[in-house]
């Protein structure tokens, strides 16, 4: 190697670990504009001019984008630290039943304590240990990140310490979120039963569908999405990052060299629950429900369809598959409902056999022969 070709070798090191080049900054900026001004379409310009954008189409794309934000938690621990779990349903259902409880809370303003007629109708005559204070906002919040946090902590402590992975991994996540949806569904738990929590009226004193306050939760939820892509993409690009892909691609080996995985997966998968559990409560106020269906097994099973649709290990890829998939769900389910499930594994199916890198691993194809025609 020649001293010459010593800053060459630099400049690429350095430009192969900024956060984002300079174009992906700017598209991201762009998109994030584009979308911010979405609810303002919905505000300011009359329902009968062509650039109004409906209340509905705002409230669909704050669903999609905590759905988003979800898919983008699990290509954190799928995508790089090849962690695949099937699980991820609960840490969402978790955080959005801390926040539909401070919602529940809510409805009766002046007499917090007031109790939910699923509690009254069990002759509940205050609320039980674990939902004390959740009256408070901040509380509520606290608890949206610390809960699923904790669990996360405990589950994959003995787990990732058993060296349980793979799909032995796989399974028992999606065991533990079964259970958990059993555990809500039963009435005397104080989870609302088969219901669960709606009814919602208020959030921190605002109207929650009045259309100035869903506008305010769309901001919300894509400054949280846009604020999780950019850390996910710092722990991708840090050292922390090359450790976690070392461990998808050779534990064995890393163990090897003298690292213990045990304390880097551990760190990513709480990370990724909790991120899952902010966008459950972002969800939850803007789709005006939480039920433990939130828990199922389909759940689960879809984010991992999305992350695979749009390109496991891209971050961004999940992003546009959370979005292009449950755009067709929204057209199937208004439309054919009954073929809803075939065309979902059948997305699958074609994602698998012919994009095993998803919509980014196509545009990135096409791209670079794009790239090879205009050279030529």
């Amino acid at each position: 190697m020649t001293a010459a070709a010593l800053p060459a070798l630099a400049s690429q090191f350095q430009a192969n670990n900024r956060l984002f080049s300079p174009k992906a900054w700017s598209s991201l900026a762009g998109a994030v504009a584009f979308l911010a001004v979405l609810p303002l379409l919905n505000l300011i310009v009359p329902p009968d001019h062509p650039l109004h954008v409906s209340s509905y189409a705002v409230a669909l794309l704050g669903k999609f984008m905590c759905y988003a934000m979800a898919a983008l938690a699990l290509d954190l621990v799928w995508g790089y630290a090849g962690i695949l779990s099937l699980g991820h349903g609960l840490f969402f259902a978790l955080g959005g039943y801390a926040q539909g409880m401070y919602l529940m809370r809510s409805i009766n303003a002046g007499n917090a304590d007031a109790l939910p007629d699923f509690m009254v109708f069990l002759d509940w005559k205050a609320y039980p240990w674990y939902w004390a204070f959740t009256e408070h906002f901040a509380y509520a919040m606290m608890l949206v990140l610390v809960v699923p946090g904790a669990l996360a902590f405990l589950f994959g402590y003995f787990a990732f310490r058993s060296r349980i992975k793979g799909v032995y991994f796989s399974i028992i996540t999606q065991a533990m979120t079964f259970a958990a949806m059993l555990f809500f569904f039963r009435n005397e738990t104080g989870f609302g039963g088969n219901n669960g929590f709606t009814g919602f009226q208020r959030i921190l004193g605002f109207d929650i569908t009045a259309p100035d306050t869903r506008a305010v939760l769309y901001w919300t939820t894509l400054a949280m999405l846009a604020g999780a892509l950019v850390f996910a993409r710092a722990i991708t690009q840090s050292k922390l990052g090359r450790v976690l892909t070392a461990v998808r691609d050779s534990e064995h080996r890393l163990r090897f060299i003298g690292y213990d995985p045990l304390g880097f997966k551990l760190f990513v998968w709480c990370v990724s629950a909790v991120m899952c559990s902010i966008a459950g409560a972002l969800y939850v106020p803007q789709v005006g429900i939480i039920n433990p269906s939130e828990m199922s097994t389909e759940n689960s099973i879809e984010m991992v369809i999305w992350v695979a649709t749009g390109g496991r290990g891209t971050l961004i890829g999940p992003i546009i598959g959370a979005g292009a998939v449950n755009g067709l769900k929204t057209w199937f389910t208004s439309v054919l409902p009954e073929f809803w499930l075939y065309a979902l594994g059948l997305i699958f199916v074609l994602t698998t056999l012919f994009l095993p890198q998803g919509i980014v691993g196509l545009a990135r194809r096409l791209a670079g022969r794009y790239n090879k025609g205009t050279a030529s």
